[in-house]
């Protein structure tokens, strides 16, 4: 399966699904990923695929980098949208995150005004204080919550840390009293093509499988009302909710139809929270 490994410490612009024209930011080594999930779906591939040999680039070689590109868009006449933290891995791992999130709203209040700061995040380091601040300061805050369901996290999502709680996780996003933004992958995994891996085999055993079609996935009740209860304890400013878009590492998970997606959309706007949904 192809994925996309992206340069570092800049990469872009590219245009987004969810944010316009987005100019990335990668704190990640520009030679693999670097994640504290292994996502089944992640365009980057899986983790033990894409070992890095190279470090992430510092906090100074990240700024000199943001600068010069800036400097080149505005010389050509292109205004990004938004600059986004994203690319190999989760942003906030870096060991100087919270002073570059300094360094880059710095820079696009002096070249880009009107454009948002945003950061794609999967919510595992909420624990750090410095973490949390700097993520404050940011327009658009957003954290992956997939689902409530530790199961079919630990299937899909595959957190690294043994200790990871998603209860705990919801506790840590209620912390930004609405400051946040949550970002849900909506998808199914075909058991009968899951390339001779089975559920049980993988330490799971699924709640909410047909034995008909073989399909586990979080777009039924049994997972979407928790997670919607879970939406409402947190009152983010926005969730967005979206699909597989790009080919997978694995080639047993299905995307999510419009029509499911626009049901899930419309149940978090009854909810009262502005919800768009990306095919």
């Amino acid at each position: 399966m192809s994925t996309i490994i992206y340069p570092s410490p800049i990469f872009g612009p590219v245009h987004s699904r969810r944010l316009g024209v987005s100019l990335g930011i990668n704190l990640l080594p520009a030679d693999g990923k670097l994640c504290t999930f292994d996502c089944l779906y992640c365009e980057c591939g899986l983790n033990a695929a894409h070992r890095p040999k190279l470090t992430p680039p510092t906090r100074e070689q990240v700024a000199e980098a943001l600068e010069q590109k800036l400097q080149q868009m505005a010389a050509e006449g292109l205004v990004p949208d938004v600059l986004t933290f994203a690319g190999n891995g989760e942003p906030t791992v870096h060991p100087h995150f919270a002073d570059i999130i300094g360094d880059t709203i710095a820079l696009r209040n002096r070249y880009c005004p009107q454009a948002k700061v945003s950061v794609l995040s999967n919510a595992t380091q909420l624990h750090r204080p410095d973490v949390v601040e700097a993520l404050m300061q940011v327009d658009n805050n957003i954290q992956k919550l997939d689902t409530v369901d530790m199961d079919f996290i630990r299937f899909i999502d595959r957190p690294l840390q043994a200790s990871y709680d998603v209860n705990r996780i919801v506790e840590q996003l209620c912390q930004f009293k609405g400051h946040v933004i949550i970002q849900t992958m909506f998808l199914g995994a075909d058991v009968s093509a899951a390339d001779g891996i089975s559920f049980p085999e993988a330490g799971i055993l699924p709640k909410e499988k047909s034995e008909e079609n073989q399909i586990f996935t979080n777009i039924t009740d049994f997972y979407i009302q928790p997670w919607l209860e879970a939406v409402k304890r947190i009152q983010p400013q926005q969730v967005m909710i979206y699909t597989i878009d790009r080919e997978t590492p694995v080639s047993y998970l299905r995307k999510a139809s419009h029509a499911d997606l626009d049901r899930i959309r419309d149940l978090v706007i009854a909810a009262g929270i502005p919800c768009s949904a990306s095919y």
